[in-house]
Order: structure tokens, then C-alpha cells, then sequence
């Protein structure tokens, strides 16, 4: 349960593996890509981004959430960031449904698009050696050629961030659009109150973490852990899902109630610590511009299916859903079609 499913270095040798110095050495060299301005940025293009697609369902009356946003939307932006040419966004888009979608019966699946998407991030590497950008995947090789970074080490980071960078985004997306549409007076709060909106992001951050289960860790000594003794090299595997609807720190848990919460109570759906996810600011600012271009182009969108019907992804590691159709209320007038 967790990517990838072997050791190769090229794989493996990324930063959530790491225990310092490595472990700092390695995050550092992602830090050029997640400043203020390259924020900005894609902030910019993800509000473009989100706007064409939703035009395109009020224009049409209706549409799937997951298909035509929450899945192309995290995987451009994460694209943009990391290098990969236009021509290949179609293959990662259908390998890494297959990632974030399997449940732990299909490892034969998930290691044919493992081993698709390791051979076209060590190709773009290759290409970048010759003609390099602005990109991550650029700026990696240049720190690889100043010895701060290992050949494996480049490709891994690149397959980390392009893997870690979407999935769990094409769940925020998603969960705070069915957020909205099951919750109208939460909406009609966000749709007046940024403050609210991002309430409402929080909230479902908590309430369907993206990653419901971290990597596996192992204990170098014997400890004890709710009342369990782990000994050294014993699998433990933390379940951010869990933490974030533990009844103890959380009120009513499995309720969503944005900005009801005890402020001194944070949910860790990013994790928590060193290990922290580099890219969680990234992904907040793609679901604060989903919530607002939603609430303001689709204000009259519904469910087209009752909610009990939706299919959630069967996946171990991540938490979303294979579709979101929706329908709106009011039909397309004749100047937009």
C-alpha cells in the first residue's frame, strides 16, 4: 500500500525516504519551484484553466467534475511546474487514474503504469539534459551537475512530484465541489465570505483527506504505540484519514462543519512535521480558485445522481471519486449556446 511498489533508485530515492541530512538536502532542491512568485503564477493559470472548463459546462447544462476539472486542472498545473511537454499530458492523465484509483488488489496494474510513468519522466529528463528550461525537472539537473544531486535523485524528485502533486488534488478538487453541492447553506456562506471559502477547504481537507494513508515507517527501537509494543523494523503505517476523524481531538468527526471547529485543532491531511507536504500551499490555492469559479459560474449546479450513489476510488492510499455529475437548474441561454 504505497508507491512505488519496488526499490529501484530511480524510484525510491526521493525525499519522503529520506532521514536527515538527506532528508533537507533533498527538499531543499524542490524549494526553487514552490516560491511566492512561481505561486502566483500558476495561480493565474489555474484560474484560466478553471474557467474555460467550467464555461464549457454552462454552456453545455451540465457536466462531470471529475473528468473535466478535477483530474486535468492538478495535472496541467503539475505538469507546468515540473517540465513535461504538452504531447505527453495525455499518458499521464490515463496512468495516473489507474494510480490513484486501484485498490491493493491490482499491483499489476499499478506497476504497468508505474513503470509508463518512471519511463517518461527519465525521458523528459533526458531531453531537458540537452534543451533545459524554467522547469523543476531543469532546475534538478542543474544541481545534479553541481553535485548536489544524484542521476537517481533527479528522476525520483520528478516522479515524486509529479505523482504526490496531482493525486491528492484531483481529490481536493472533487470533495469540495460535492461539499458545496450537498451543502447549500455552507455554499451561499463561501459564496459572500472568502473567509468562509477557505472554511470550507479546510474543512474538507479534514474531513476526506486526499492521502488517507501516509508511507510506512519502521520503529529502529522497541516502543510502545496505543498500547501496542512495535520492535525495530516493524511496519507501522499512519493514517491521516484516521488522525483527522479521531472523535478525541474532533467534534461530531464525520460531519462537515467549516469554521465550527476548535481553531487550536488543526487537521495534518498534509501531514505534519519535517515531512510536511512541500506542495500543500500549491494545493490550496487550486482548491480556493475551483471553490470561487464554481460558486460564481455554476451558482445554480446539483447533483445530476443522489450522493449515495457516487463511486469512491477503492485505493488504499488516496481518497476521491471516479465521477461528479452534475446538472444545472437553469438552462444555457441562446448567446451563450
Amino acid at each position: 500500500m504505497g508507491l512505488p511498489l519496488d526499490h529501484r533508485p530511480t524510484l525510491a530515492s526521493h525525499m519522503i525516504n529520506a532521514d536527515p541530512p538527506d532528508h533537507a538536502r533533498l527538499r531543499k532542491a524542490c524549494a526553487g519551484a514552490f516560491t511566492a512568485r512561481r505561486m502566483e503564477l500558476l495561480r493565474e493559470r489555474t484560474q484560466r484553466l478553471t474557467e474555460d472548463r467550467l464555461a464549457a459546462i454552462r454552456e453545455r447544462g451540465h457536466g462531470d467534475l471529475v473528468a473535466e476539472l478535477a483530474y486535468p486542472l492538478p495535472i496541467a498545473i503539475i505538469c507546468d511546474l515540473i517540465g513535461i511537454p504538452e504531447h505527453a499530458r495525455e499518458e499521464v492523465h490515463r496512468w495516473a487514474m489507474v494510480i490513484d484509483s486501484s485498490d491493493d488488489s491490482d499491483n499489476t496494474k499499478v506497476a504497468e503504469a508505474t513503470d509508463a510513468l518512471e519511463r517518461l519522466v527519465t525521458e523528459v529528463v533526458a531531453a531537458k539534459r540537452n534543451e533545459p528550461g524554467t522547469d523543476l525537472i531543469s532546475d534538478l539537473i542543474k544541481q545534479e551537475t553541481e553535485g548536489k544531486l544524484t542521476a537517481d535523485e533527479v528522476v525520483s524528485t520528478a516522479f515524486l512530484v509529479l505523482i504526490g502533486g496531482h493525486e491528492t488534488t484531483v481529490g481536493l478538487v472533487a470533495t469540495s465541489a460535492l461539499a458545496l453541492l450537498t451543502h447549500p447553506e455552507q455554499a451561499e456562506r463561501a459564496r459572500v465570505d472568502p473567509k468562509h471559502r477557505t472554511a470550507v477547504i479546510e474543512e474538507t481537507l479534514r474531513l476526506h483527506s486526499p492521502l488517507q494513508n501516509a508511507t510506512w515507517r519502521f520503529p529502529t527501537r522497541e516502543l510502545e504505540i496505543g498500547g501496542r509494543t512495535m520492535r525495530p523494523g516493524d511496519p507501522i503505517l499512519i493514517s491521516l484519514l484516521a488522525a483527522n476523524r479521531d472523535p478525541s481531538a474532533f467534534d461530531e468527526p464525520d460531519t462537515f462543519r467549516p469554521g465550527e471547529r476548535d481553531r487550536t485543532r488543526k487537521h495534518i491531511a498534509f501531514g505534519l512535521g519535517p515531512h510536511i507536504c512541500i506542495g500543500a500551499a500549491l494545493a490550496r490555492i487550486q482548491g480556493d480558485v475551483v471553490v470561487e469559479t464554481l460558486l460564481r459560474l455554476l451558482p445554480d449546479a446539483k447533483l445530476a445522481v443522489p450522493e449515495d450513489e457516487l463511486r469512491w476510488w477503492p485505493s488504499p492510499i488516496t481518497r476521491g471519486l471516479y465521477e461528479l455529475p452534475i446538472e444545472l437548474t437553469r438552462q444555457p441561454s441562446a448567446a451563450t449556446g
